[in-house]
């Protein structure tokens, strides 16, 4: 992974705005952005030539935590990114979250596939996920 920088750090609201976007993720407003980040518990930020390419957050109250943002650019897709981003969130989870803390996310498509590498289970039938959107 010549050429990548991977840190613990939040994204800019410029960067995390501009991630979703071009990744495919819904769309986020500057105010939305403003209000949601500082809600970070630990984040990852990739780099490739000073431009962040990748991203993922994890938010939490204390007890139960959600991986949240996993994004790559698709340019920089394949590269193993994604499980990078994903393994340093979970390293930071195992130190800073209790023993009986409880980690959720939502996969989209076939990143299902990803997160079972990190020993993800999807709920059902015991539960579902369930959402609604606020407009």
């Amino acid at each position: 992974m010549t050429g990548y920088d991977i840190r613990s750090e939040t994204p800019s609201v410029a960067d995390y705005r501009r991630l979703r976007d071009i990744t495919g993720l819904t769309p986020r407003s500057e105010a939305a952005a403003i209000a949601g980040l500082p809600n970070t518990v630990t984040a990852v930020l990739v780099r490739h030539n000073d431009i962040a390419v990748g991203m993922g957050r994890v938010m939490c109250d204390g007890l139960c935590y959600q991986l949240v943002d996993i994004a790559v650019d698709p340019a920089h897709q394949g590269h193993g990114l994604g499980k990078q981003i994903v393994a340093r969130l979970m390293e930071e989870l195992k130190r800073l979250a209790p023993a009986e803390a409880y980690v959720s996310l939502i996969a989209d498509g076939e990143a299902h596939r990803l997160y079972a590498q990190f020993g993800f289970e999807p709920t059902a039938p015991a539960s579902i996920g369930m959402a609604q959107w606020i407009r």
